[in-house]
Protein backbone atom coordinates (compact mmCIF):
# COMPACT_ATOMS: atom_id res chain seq x y z
CA UNK A 1 0.00 0.00 0.00
CA UNK A 2 1.29 3.88 -1.21
CA UNK A 3 -0.58 6.70 0.60
CA UNK A 4 -0.54 9.93 -1.61
CA UNK A 5 -0.78 12.99 1.12
CA UNK A 6 -1.33 16.33 -0.27
CA UNK A 7 -0.72 18.77 2.46
CA UNK A 8 -2.51 22.90 2.34
CA UNK A 9 -2.45 25.15 4.98
CA UNK A 10 -5.50 23.77 6.75
CA UNK A 11 -6.16 20.33 5.55
CA UNK A 12 -4.25 16.75 4.81
CA UNK A 13 -5.54 14.75 2.08
CA UNK A 14 -5.04 11.50 2.05
CA UNK A 15 -5.47 8.67 -1.39
CA UNK A 16 -4.42 5.06 -0.46
CA UNK A 17 -3.61 3.38 -3.31
CA UNK A 18 -4.35 0.56 -4.63
CA UNK A 19 -7.67 0.39 -2.61
CA UNK A 20 -8.41 4.59 -4.31
CA UNK A 21 -9.39 5.22 -1.02
CA UNK A 22 -9.37 9.28 0.10
CA UNK A 23 -9.54 10.52 3.17
CA UNK A 24 -9.22 13.82 5.00
CA UNK A 25 -8.13 15.48 8.41
CA UNK A 26 -6.97 18.75 9.52
CA UNK A 27 -3.63 19.77 9.55
CA UNK A 28 -3.38 21.02 13.34
CA UNK A 29 -2.05 18.40 16.13
CA UNK A 30 -5.35 16.41 16.69
CA UNK A 31 -4.96 16.22 12.96
CA UNK A 32 -1.85 14.77 12.64
CA UNK A 33 -2.08 12.61 15.67
CA UNK A 34 -5.10 11.12 13.95
CA UNK A 35 -3.44 10.50 10.99
CA UNK A 36 -0.38 8.92 12.62
CA UNK A 37 -2.42 6.12 14.31
CA UNK A 38 -4.64 5.68 11.15
CA UNK A 39 -1.34 4.50 9.35
CA UNK A 40 0.56 3.20 11.83
CA UNK A 41 -2.50 0.44 11.85
CA UNK A 42 -2.26 0.61 8.25
CA UNK A 43 1.48 -0.15 8.00
CA UNK A 44 1.97 1.45 4.15
CA UNK A 45 5.02 0.73 2.29
CA UNK A 46 5.27 4.33 1.11
CA UNK A 47 3.68 7.82 2.28
CA UNK A 48 4.62 10.55 -0.31
CA UNK A 49 4.15 14.14 0.28
CA UNK A 50 5.77 17.24 -1.61
CA UNK A 51 7.01 20.26 -0.04
CA UNK A 52 4.75 22.83 0.29
CA UNK A 53 6.68 26.01 1.36
CA UNK A 54 6.68 24.72 5.02
CA UNK A 55 3.08 23.07 5.01
CA UNK A 56 4.38 19.48 5.42
CA UNK A 57 7.08 19.93 8.35
CA UNK A 58 4.96 19.44 10.73
CA UNK A 59 3.39 16.36 9.56
CA UNK A 60 6.44 14.92 7.82
CA UNK A 61 8.18 15.25 11.37
CA UNK A 62 5.72 13.27 12.53
CA UNK A 63 5.10 10.58 10.72
CA UNK A 64 9.20 9.82 10.76
CA UNK A 65 9.02 10.20 14.51
CA UNK A 66 6.37 7.52 14.36
CA UNK A 67 8.63 5.04 12.08
CA UNK A 68 6.31 5.45 8.99
CA UNK A 69 8.50 5.70 5.41
CA UNK A 70 7.59 9.18 4.63
CA UNK A 71 9.18 11.16 1.88
CA UNK A 72 8.88 14.56 0.79
CA UNK A 73 9.70 15.02 -3.13
CA UNK A 74 10.41 17.44 -5.26
CA UNK A 75 7.07 19.25 -6.26
CA UNK A 76 8.85 19.85 -9.61
CA UNK A 77 9.53 16.33 -10.08
CA UNK A 78 5.71 15.32 -9.36
CA UNK A 79 4.46 18.06 -11.55
CA UNK A 80 6.14 16.63 -14.29
CA UNK A 81 5.34 13.08 -13.54
CA UNK A 82 1.72 14.39 -13.22
CA UNK A 83 2.06 16.16 -17.12
CA UNK A 84 3.67 13.01 -18.23
CA UNK A 85 0.96 10.68 -16.98
CA UNK A 86 -1.81 12.93 -18.49
CA UNK A 87 -3.32 14.58 -14.96
CA UNK A 88 -3.23 18.20 -16.19
CA UNK A 89 -5.58 19.23 -13.81
CA UNK A 90 -4.97 20.34 -10.35
CA UNK A 91 -7.47 19.72 -7.16
CA UNK A 92 -6.25 17.92 -4.01
CA UNK A 93 -7.81 14.87 -4.64
CA UNK A 94 -5.81 14.62 -7.85
CA UNK A 95 -2.65 15.96 -6.44
CA UNK A 96 -3.27 13.27 -3.40
CA UNK A 97 -3.59 10.32 -6.04
CA UNK A 98 -0.51 11.88 -8.47
CA UNK A 99 1.61 11.41 -5.04
CA UNK A 100 0.92 7.62 -4.49
CA UNK A 101 1.26 7.02 -8.32
CA UNK A 102 4.61 8.73 -8.11
CA UNK A 103 5.82 6.80 -5.55
CA UNK A 104 4.61 3.89 -6.61
CA UNK A 105 6.29 4.11 -9.99
CA UNK A 106 9.43 6.42 -9.39
CA UNK A 107 10.30 4.81 -5.54
CA UNK A 108 11.82 7.72 -4.37
CA UNK A 109 14.24 6.61 -1.63
CA UNK A 110 13.39 7.32 1.99
CA UNK A 111 16.11 9.83 3.96
CA UNK A 112 16.30 10.05 7.43
CA UNK A 113 14.63 13.76 8.15
CA UNK A 114 16.46 16.39 10.21
CA UNK A 115 16.57 15.91 13.68
CA UNK A 116 15.21 18.97 15.60
CA UNK A 117 18.28 20.59 15.86
CA UNK A 118 18.90 21.17 12.17
CA UNK A 119 15.47 22.04 11.52
CA UNK A 120 15.69 24.73 13.76
CA UNK A 121 18.62 25.97 11.60
CA UNK A 122 16.91 25.46 8.26
CA UNK A 123 14.15 28.12 9.87
CA UNK A 124 16.84 30.32 10.81
CA UNK A 125 18.32 30.15 7.64
CA UNK A 126 15.04 30.60 6.00
CA UNK A 127 14.47 33.39 7.95
CA UNK A 128 17.59 35.22 7.31
CA UNK A 129 17.28 34.59 3.61
CA UNK A 130 13.59 36.98 4.15
CA UNK A 131 15.61 39.50 5.87
CA UNK A 132 18.06 39.73 2.85
CA UNK A 133 14.88 40.34 0.66
CA UNK A 134 13.37 42.65 2.31
CA UNK A 135 17.05 45.00 2.67
CA UNK A 136 16.77 44.89 -1.13
CA UNK A 137 13.38 45.73 -1.36
CA UNK A 138 13.76 48.59 0.66
CA UNK A 139 17.26 49.55 -0.59
CA UNK A 140 15.50 49.99 -4.47
CA UNK A 141 12.38 51.89 -2.74
CA UNK A 142 14.96 54.25 -0.42
CA UNK A 143 16.27 55.22 -4.34
CA UNK A 144 13.26 56.74 -5.35
CA UNK A 145 12.01 57.86 -2.16
CA UNK A 146 12.27 62.05 -0.57
CA UNK A 147 11.68 63.56 2.60
CA UNK A 148 9.76 61.67 5.38
CA UNK A 149 9.34 58.43 3.17
CA UNK A 150 13.30 57.96 2.76
CA UNK A 151 13.74 58.75 6.65
CA UNK A 152 11.05 56.09 7.59
CA UNK A 153 13.15 53.48 5.40
CA UNK A 154 16.38 54.61 6.34
CA UNK A 155 14.91 53.79 10.13
CA UNK A 156 13.42 50.54 8.83
CA UNK A 157 16.93 49.55 6.79
CA UNK A 158 19.36 50.40 10.43
CA UNK A 159 16.55 48.26 11.98
CA UNK A 160 16.70 45.04 9.37
CA UNK A 161 20.64 45.35 9.37
CA UNK A 162 20.38 44.63 13.28
CA UNK A 163 17.83 41.75 13.38
CA UNK A 164 20.19 40.26 10.32
CA UNK A 165 23.57 40.90 12.25
CA UNK A 166 21.66 39.37 15.45
CA UNK A 167 20.47 36.12 13.57
CA UNK A 168 24.05 35.58 12.21
CA UNK A 169 25.20 35.61 15.65
CA UNK A 170 22.52 32.86 16.60
CA UNK A 171 23.39 30.99 13.90
CA UNK A 172 26.99 30.90 14.75
CA UNK A 173 25.71 30.25 18.56
CA UNK A 174 23.62 27.24 16.65
CA UNK A 175 26.72 25.17 15.05
CA UNK A 176 29.23 25.90 17.66
CA UNK A 177 26.79 23.95 20.13
CA UNK A 178 27.14 20.77 18.23
CA UNK A 179 30.79 19.20 18.24
CA UNK A 180 29.84 17.53 15.22
CA UNK A 181 28.43 20.33 13.69
CA UNK A 182 31.82 22.51 14.69
CA UNK A 183 34.20 20.26 13.27
CA UNK A 184 32.05 20.05 9.95
CA UNK A 185 31.66 23.73 9.56
CA UNK A 186 35.70 24.17 10.39
CA UNK A 187 36.83 21.79 7.66
CA UNK A 188 34.17 23.86 4.81
CA UNK A 189 35.58 27.34 6.54
CA UNK A 190 39.21 25.49 5.91
CA UNK A 191 38.18 26.30 2.07
CA UNK A 192 38.82 29.85 0.68
CA UNK A 193 35.59 31.09 -0.86
CA UNK A 194 33.53 29.69 2.12
CA UNK A 195 31.90 31.65 4.89
CA UNK A 196 29.85 31.35 8.13
CA UNK A 197 26.30 31.59 5.87
CA UNK A 198 27.56 29.22 3.44
CA UNK A 199 28.59 26.82 5.82
CA UNK A 200 25.78 27.05 7.71
CA UNK A 201 23.31 26.72 4.65
CA UNK A 202 25.58 23.34 3.33
CA UNK A 203 24.84 21.49 6.82
CA UNK A 204 21.58 22.25 7.27
CA UNK A 205 19.93 22.08 3.73
CA UNK A 206 22.56 19.14 2.08
CA UNK A 207 22.99 16.51 4.91
CA UNK A 208 24.46 14.59 1.94
CA UNK A 209 27.52 16.48 1.87
CA UNK A 210 30.20 14.22 2.07
CA UNK A 211 28.09 10.75 2.41
CA UNK A 212 27.58 10.66 -1.92
CA UNK A 213 29.67 10.44 -4.34
CA UNK A 214 31.12 13.83 -6.17
CA UNK A 215 28.78 12.85 -9.05
CA UNK A 216 25.87 12.40 -6.99
CA UNK A 217 26.35 15.04 -5.09
CA UNK A 218 26.25 16.91 -7.91
CA UNK A 219 22.97 16.03 -9.43
CA UNK A 220 21.54 16.37 -6.19
CA UNK A 221 22.66 20.01 -5.92
CA UNK A 222 21.56 20.80 -9.36
CA UNK A 223 24.82 21.36 -11.06
CA UNK A 224 25.41 18.53 -12.88
CA UNK A 225 25.41 19.09 -17.01
CA UNK A 226 22.10 17.01 -18.28
CA UNK A 227 21.90 16.22 -22.10
CA UNK A 228 19.51 17.19 -23.99
CA UNK A 229 19.76 14.60 -26.69
CA UNK A 230 17.20 13.28 -29.60
CA UNK A 231 18.42 10.89 -32.48
CA UNK A 232 21.49 12.71 -33.94
CA UNK A 233 20.82 16.10 -32.46
CA UNK A 234 22.71 16.68 -29.65
CA UNK A 235 21.35 19.62 -27.60
CA UNK A 236 23.05 21.91 -25.04
CA UNK A 237 24.19 20.84 -21.64
CA UNK A 238 21.99 22.56 -19.04
CA UNK A 239 21.40 22.46 -15.51
CA UNK A 240 18.12 22.33 -13.95
CA UNK A 241 16.17 21.18 -10.58
CA UNK A 242 17.87 20.42 -7.14
CA UNK A 243 18.30 22.70 -4.19
CA UNK A 244 17.54 26.07 -5.06
CA UNK A 245 18.63 27.46 -1.54
CA UNK A 246 21.76 25.04 -1.25
CA UNK A 247 22.86 25.97 -5.35
CA UNK A 248 22.31 30.24 -4.39
CA UNK A 249 24.92 29.70 -1.57
CA UNK A 250 27.20 27.54 -4.15
CA UNK A 251 26.78 29.69 -6.54
CA UNK A 252 28.46 33.19 -3.79
CA UNK A 253 31.32 31.04 -2.57
CA UNK A 254 32.10 30.37 -6.14
CA UNK A 255 32.05 33.96 -7.37
CA UNK A 256 34.54 34.34 -4.38
CA UNK A 257 36.85 31.37 -4.60
CA UNK A 258 37.11 31.86 -8.51
CA UNK A 259 39.39 35.21 -7.14
CA UNK A 260 40.53 34.28 -3.80
CA UNK A 261 40.82 30.11 -4.10
CA UNK A 262 44.16 29.03 -5.95
CA UNK A 263 42.67 25.82 -7.30
CA UNK A 264 39.63 27.42 -8.18
CA UNK A 265 41.00 30.49 -9.71
CA UNK A 266 43.34 28.88 -12.00
CA UNK A 267 40.40 25.86 -13.26
CA UNK A 268 38.00 29.75 -13.79
CA UNK A 269 40.97 31.15 -15.42
CA UNK A 270 41.63 28.31 -17.48
CA UNK A 271 38.35 27.49 -18.57
CA UNK A 272 37.93 31.26 -19.24
CA UNK A 273 41.32 31.00 -21.46
CA UNK A 274 39.49 28.00 -23.71
CA UNK A 275 36.56 30.39 -24.88
CA UNK A 276 34.35 29.01 -22.39
CA UNK A 277 31.74 31.66 -21.04
CA UNK A 278 31.60 33.55 -17.71
CA UNK A 279 28.54 31.48 -16.71
CA UNK A 280 29.53 28.44 -17.80
CA UNK A 281 33.11 28.53 -16.37
CA UNK A 282 31.69 29.62 -13.10
CA UNK A 283 28.55 26.70 -13.09
CA UNK A 284 32.26 23.98 -13.79
CA UNK A 285 33.75 26.08 -10.64
CA UNK A 286 30.75 25.13 -8.56
CA UNK A 287 30.77 21.53 -9.85
CA UNK A 288 34.50 21.85 -8.58
CA UNK A 289 34.11 23.55 -5.31
CA UNK A 290 31.03 21.42 -4.14
CA UNK A 291 33.10 18.27 -5.34
CA UNK A 292 35.99 19.54 -2.92
CA UNK A 293 34.00 20.04 -0.15
CA UNK A 294 32.24 16.60 -0.64
CA UNK A 295 35.85 15.09 -0.48
CA UNK A 296 36.59 16.97 2.77
CA UNK A 297 33.80 16.04 4.71
CA UNK A 298 33.92 12.47 3.70
CA UNK A 299 37.72 12.26 4.63
CA UNK A 300 37.67 14.30 7.30
CA UNK A 301 41.13 16.29 6.10
CA UNK A 302 40.86 20.23 6.03
CA UNK A 303 41.68 21.90 2.80
CA UNK A 304 44.80 20.84 1.54
CA UNK A 305 45.89 22.48 -2.01
CA UNK A 306 48.21 19.93 -3.01
CA UNK A 307 45.85 17.52 -2.42
CA UNK A 308 42.47 18.92 -4.06
CA UNK A 309 44.80 19.77 -6.96
CA UNK A 310 45.67 16.06 -7.52
CA UNK A 311 41.79 14.97 -6.93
Amino acid sequence: MIVGLDVSKDRLDMFIHPARQLEAVSNDASGHDELVERLKAARPALIVMEATGGFEAAIAAALAEAGLPVVVANPRQVRDFAKATGRLAKTDRIDAEVLALFGEAVKPQIRTLPDPAVRELQKMLARRRQLVEMLTAERNRRSRAEGAVREDIDAHLAWLQQRLKDLDKGLGKTIRSSPVWREKENLLRSVPGIGPVVASSLLADLPELGKLNRRQIATLVGVAPLNRDSGKTRGQRTIWGGRKHVRSALYMAALVAARFNPIIRAFYERLRNVGKPAKVALTACMRKLLGILNALLKTGVAWNPPVMEAR
